[in-house]
């Protein structure tokens, strides 16, 4: 009986946030006449921005402003033309970026996770190292299917690992979105602070994370391929053997053998902005639920991006197995 109460309380309070938030949102305030909704309306760009070294980051901050200071005065306001080039860094200039601290982040957050689920190994797991093991043999499970037993082994520190930064970083973006977007360095526009750039923001927003991975699976794929077949591995790309040897057909060869290079170096592209468009729609969708509607209805949002982020990483490395298995069994014909 107390187990219905406590449930029901829970929804009579859910109920009631989410009325409270469409009133106080963006949509609710317009149509009630209640003025300035209860957020401040959001800043998205796509561009991450520096936190260290303050000079770089002062000259992001400065940028940010003068954009926000143009859009409240409905564009009439002009920016300084030293503004209107992009703050971003020069040749010999490096900084750290907010998806830089968030992928940081994700790395510690996994290490602490796995060492602290199998560092001391029992016959009668915890429910950490349980959770450790199931995760693992999962993933090698699932290497192993498409791999066979062996390979899937050989291959599994690789595929876990981009598996599980795919994920970890798309479930803890999720959970400190308020955070990303509350926190971070600003100014004064009009007599109102205003937050300008944020400390930490989701890497796989940022178009260099996505990339990188999709470079390390690239680069792995084709280890394998000459692993397993030397040099002979670019017959299948360079397939002139037939034409050498006079045979028309051979024209035939050398056009797919450039379509199949064509397909391998396309992969780095599809692969960087599948995550990157997923990860990017993800935020700006959370973001914008919450300023048009805060509290509850945000909920359903982020129970869509769970699903999104474990799709998102089942689907990243299991073409980077299934384009591993291709290039470990490619046959000449």
């Amino acid at each position: 009986m107390t187990t219905k109460r406590v449930l029901l309380l829970i929804g009579i309070a859910s109920a009631v946030l989410l009325i409270v938030g469409f009133v106080v949102g963006a949509v609710g305030s317009q149509m009630f006449g209640l003025g300035s909704p209860f957020l401040s309306k959001p800043g998205i760009h796509l561009a991450p921005d520096p936190v260290f070294p303050n000079s770089v980051l002062q000259e992001a901050v400065a940028y940010r402003v003068a954009d926000k200071k143009t859009d409240d005065h409905g564009g009439a306001e002009s920016k300084d033309k030293s503004k209107e080039e992009h703050h971003g860094l020069g040749l010999m200039q490096f900084a750290v970026t907010n998806t830089m601290l968030s992928a940081w982040l994700t790395s510690i957050v996994m290490l602490v996770f796995f060492i602290g689920g199998a560092r001391n190994p029992k016959v009668i797991p915890s429910r950490l190292q349980a959770l450790v093991e199931m995760l693992f043999e999962l993933v090698l499970n699932f290497a192993s299917s498409i791999l066979g037993p062996e390979m899937g082994r050989r291959t599994f520190p690789v595929i876990a690992t981009i598996f599980f930064f795919v994920l970890f970083n798309a479930w803890i973006a999720i959970f400190l979105v308020p955070i990303y977007q509350a926190v971070g360095y600003g100014a004064n526009v009009g007599g109102e602070f205003k937050l300008a750039t944020h400390l930490i923001r989701p890497a796989g927003t940022d178009l260099n994370m996505p990339l990188a991975l999709a470079l390390v699976s690239f680069v792995f794929v084709e280890y394998w391929g000459f692993r397993a077949h030397g040099f002979g591995y670019l017959k299948k790309f360079f397939a002139f053997g037939d034409l050498l040897r006079g045979r028309p057909s051979g024209l035939i060869n050398v056009f797919v053998g450039i379509l199949e290079l064509l397909s391998e170096l396309v992969r780095v592209v599809s692969f960087t902005f599948r995550l990157f468009g997923n990860m990017t729609a993800g935020e700006i969708l959370v973001i914008m639920i919450t300023f048009l509607v805060p509290f509850v209805a945000t909920q359903f949002v982020f129970g869509l991006e769970l699903l999104v982020g474990l799709i998102q990483s089942v689907i990243f490395a299991g073409l980077t197995l299934v384009f591993l298995s291709v290039a470990v069994s490619h046959e000449e014909h």
